[in-house]
């Protein structure tokens, strides 16, 4: 289902490329026995009772919510976020996000947006405790109990969190809320085929089934070809990397990816950028960018490569129209559909940024779906997992990222005793 191809024998050979391949597909035990990598086998091996009871919660909220809060920072929002915006489906209940960061701006604008609708929450958390989403958190919950009284309150809370104690879990538990569980044996950027995603999804109207059939799909191809094109991908990084190409950006040309560029900017970032190494994950929506990044990305530093996404059919389309007189000059144009000028652009930009000095790599998905994007995210999670391996790093832990949390809590006043984070 995904093509993934390169052209860039003027940046490395062909026998450097092999001997990576070789390496990447030696190491596919090794994540396969990883203790972190459940997401590996999880479209085909999920709870099958748990899938039916994220259904129902969906048709729940559907039924008596116009909005549904999505509380989570993350992993816990932008792997549903990238597939919401992308697919814009339509349901009767809206996703409106919390939790993902401290600005009193953006609170208030979500606050304003919900009024006085009925809504429910998700609360999406491994331990609960994680400061930004905890704070938003308290808040939705104090504004349903004060609309609803606890008892109705509580019931209107889906709690997304860990098998086993922890704050969030403990909470669920004591108040009666609808637990799902975030399997112990990935983490939240892995978690697409987790409750984590799956609950938002079903609830913004995703065909969650088609969702896990192409991630299901996209496995079998990968697995039965000893990585495959994630392999070929991850290796063709590594070449790259070798090189001094540190920086990538994933570029396409539809804005509904904009969220779908940042949860992969997550899962590259947190994965790979460790120990003093690692590529540097940056993304792109052409042709949007191309007035304000193109510049830099063909003239720039030779430092960067760049991984496009595409698409083999696009839905409904609009033709440029006959007008007169012709101002504009674009007679030339009239009558041609929007989506093939499209191409022609991403034709064009791609010839360019090569003739430029640009590694430009490619990958093709049939179209905007949810079968397409369940293969799509399958294809990255194990391509980048690799990646991982390859750079001798574990890609399943985020170290780095307790820093600033050390920091902000001293700043904060956190008693050293309250250790979660």
């Amino acid at each position: 289902m995904i093509k993934f191809t390169a052209q860039i024998d003027q940046f490395i050979t062909s026998a450097d490329v092999d001997q990576k391949i070789a390496t990447a597909q030696a190491l596919l035990p090794k994540i396969q026995s990883d203790p972190m990598a459940g997401w590996l086998d999880l479209p085909v091996n999920y709870d099958q009772d748990e899938f039916a009871r994220i259904k129902s919660a969906a048709q729940t909220i559907n039924q008596d919510s116009k909005y549904l809060v999505c509380i989570g920072i993350g992993g816990s929002y932008l792997g549903h976020k990238a597939i919401v915006e992308a697919l814009k489906p339509t349901s009767p209940t809206k996703i409106l996000y919390a939790g993902n960061s401290f600005s009193p701006i953006e609170l208030n604008r979500t606050l304003a947006k919900l009024g006085d609708a009925d809504f429910s929450i998700n609360f999406i958390s491994k331990s609960g405790t994680t400061t930004e989403a905890a704070i938003a958190f308290r808040i939705f919950k104090q504004k349903l109990i004060e609309k609803y009284g606890e008892t109705e309150a509580y019931r209107r809370i889906y709690a997304t969190t860990n098998s086993s104690t922890a704050a969030l879990y403990d909470e669920a538990i004591a108040n009666h809320y609808e637990r799902f569980v975030v399997p112990d044996n990935l983490g939240d950027r892995y978690a697409m085929f987790a409750p984590t995603c799956l609950l938002p999804l079903a609830v913004a109207g995703v065909n969650i089934d088609e969702f896990i059939q192409g991630a299901v799909h996209e496995r079998e191809v990968l697995l039965s070809t000893n990585g495959g094109d994630a392999a070929f991908y991850a290796a063709i990084r590594h070449c790259l990397y070798a090189k001094d190409f540190n920086i990538e950006i994933l570029a396409n040309f539809e804005p509904s990816f904009m969220y779908f560029n940042e949860w992969w900017k997550q899962l590259a970032g947190e994965s790979e950028g460790k120990a003093g190494q690692g590529i540097f994950p940056a993304a792109v929506i052409n042709t949007t960018d191309l007035h304000s990044m193109g510049q830099y990305i063909q003239d720039g530093r030779r430092n960067l490569f760049e991984t496009i996404i595409h698409f083999a059919a696009l839905p409904s389309d609009h033709q440029v129209p006959a007008t007169n007189p012709n101002l504009d000059n674009l007679e030339y144009l009239q009558g041609k559909p929007l989506s093939w000028i499209n191409q022609q652009a991403l034709i064009a930009t791609t010839a360019a940024h090569r003739a430029g000095g640009v590694p430009v790599l490619e990958i093709e998905i049939p179209d905007i779906s949810a079968k397409s994007l369940g293969a799509l995210t399958y294809f990255f999670q194990l391509s980048i997992a690799i990646s991982g391996f390859l750079s001798d790093i574990n890609p399943f832990d985020q170290p780095g990222v307790e820093a600033y949390k050390d920091n902000m809590f001293k700043l904060l006043g956190k008693p050293p005793s309250h250790n979660l984070s």
